[in-house]
């Protein structure tokens, strides 16, 4: 049933730090690398939630606008993934996948607003990214989150959110690479 944006609860709508990222062909690799914005589109959020770039208020069936082969959304999730993936201790080499969930934004004027995380991953990444995200058990995500949580249930809701995203990466990892694509992405 399409929602009316504008009516969403705020923390659903702008507000946050999300994942985006954007499949490139081999033959963008260059400029992707040189500058990944480049290949981000200029309003990821209304990619994410089907509305036109620059929307204020719409209606939306909350399908992404672009073909999942060329894009994927983690929503906020990608903190969980990118702990998932982190290195174990200081000194310890991170997962082959932490390499597109690694960054942080950077924040400005006391924390109200931040720069994004912007990388773009080359096609021969790429499938060494897919191999290790496919080895991730559900075992290592409740090990990665278990002191994540104050509760038992909200330990189960935080793993059940983070799988659901999880396997999202997976899919589009996996489609990026058997057609030697790269991607950038964005935290922001």
């Amino acid at each position: 049933m399409p929602v009316l944006y504008s009516e969403l609860p705020s923390q659903n709508r702008r507000m946050g730090i999300r994942y985006y990222a954007y499949a490139f062909d081999d033959d963008r690799a260059v400029e992707a690398l040189a500058a990944p914005l480049t290949v981000i589109g200029t309003d990821p959020l209304a990619d994410a939630l089907g509305l036109e770039p620059g929307f204020m208020m719409g209606v939306t069936d909350f399908r992404q606008s672009l073909p999942e082969r060329d894009f994927l959304y983690l929503d906020k999730a990608w903190p969980h993934l990118q702990r998932i993936t982190a290195p174990p201790s200081s000194g310890a080499g991170a997962r082959a996948a932490y390499r597109m969930f690694e960054g942080r934004v950077t924040y400005s004027d006391g924390g109200l607003t931040w720069s994004p995380w912007v990388r773009a991953l080359p096609p021969q990444e790429v499938p060494l990214i897919a191999r290790d995200l496919d080895t991730i058990s559900d075992d290592d995500v409740e090990a990665s989150l278990g002191g994540f949580c104050s509760s038992h249930q909200a330990l189960e809701s935080e793993l059940a959110y983070a799988a659901q995203f999880l396997h999202r990466a997976r899919l589009f990892v996996r489609a990026v690479a058997s057609e030697g694509r790269g991607f950038a992405y964005m935290i922001g």
